[in-house]
């Protein structure tokens, strides 16, 4: 493992994680990048109760991504049931004070490692809104591949977007 590499872990939440959440989380420019379902602003509150229904999960998959021992983004894999239950949606953010620095590419590679060997996933996916170009690039430096474009496909802030759909298969599983 490269020096950089060990400088990027990602771990379980702790409730000692609320207040750096609530920091690197309470940002316009992440949240306009996230589903609906991540709050803004956010609060002590949703810390909390995110960091709980985290813990409380039968599957643990949501990992903070700690930067050179500081807590820097947060990271998950959101499996799919029934005949999805071998897909995972991934998600993430890196706190803006850290972007720029390979952070998420990192941690992204770290968890479609764990999405394959440890979740016996098969596909790992994410959508992109269309103007978020930074990560299309991280993604595709994580191996994941744009699939297609879902038209129209979402609503965020009022704004009618495309959604670029990535995608990486499993090799155990690839043809």
């Amino acid at each position: 493992m490269s020096s950089f590499s060990s400088k990027i872990t990602l771990r379980n939440f702790t409730l000692n994680d609320v207040n750096s959440m609530v920091k690197i989380a309470n940002n316009s420019k992440i949240s306009a990048n996230l589903s609906d379902g991540f709050p803004n602003p956010f609060t002590e509150g949703s810390a909390r109760k995110f960091i709980k229904e985290t813990l409380e999960s039968d599957r643990i998959s949501r990992f903070a991504i700690d930067y050179d021992g500081k807590h820097a983004g947060n990271i998950g894999l959101h499996p799919g049931t029934d005949i999805y239950s071998r897909n995972a949606e991934l998600g993430y953010f890196v706190g803006e004070e850290y972007w720029g620095r390979g952070i998420a590419t990192e941690a992204i590679k770290q968890k479609i490692q764990f999405g394959f060997q440890e979740m016996g996933l098969v596909r790992i996916y994410a959508g992109v809104f269309e103007h978020n170009k930074a990560s299309m690039r991280v993604l595709e430096k994580c191996g994941l591949e744009m699939e297609g474009i879902s038209k129209k496909g979402a609503v965020k802030l009022e704004r009618i977007l495309d959604v670029h759909e990535y995608a990486i298969i499993n090799p155990k599983y690839a043809e």
